[in-house]
């Protein structure tokens, strides 16, 4: 599996309301050394939002800081319409 693989996968699970799949995903990346770049991120923020899960979507942006994953447009929209899905703008 590559990265191509695994974005289209998270993208596939979070359009199906399968957030923590699509974040079990994301973390499988990490462990089989798979780059994780800003397409995957972006689908696994998207996921959360698309699940309802606000609080983890800023959380995985939070985590995108750390390991240097800089966020871009794509992000932030995808954060602002999780937390504006459920309420919380």
């Amino acid at each position: 599996l590559n990265t191509i693989t695994y974005s289209a996968a998270i993208d596939a699970c979070g359009r199906s309301g399968e957030w923590v799949i699509s974040l079990q995903l994301l973390s499988e990346m990490a462990t089989s050394g798979v780059e994780m770049d800003i397409i995957a991120h972006n689908a696994a923020v998207s996921s959360c939002g698309n699940g309802g899960a606000w609080a983890k979507a800023l959380e995985l942006m939070g985590e995108m800081a750390v390991k240097r994953v800089e966020s871009d447009t794509i992000t932030y929209n995808a954060a602002v319409t999780a937390c504006g899905r459920s309420g919380e703008l």
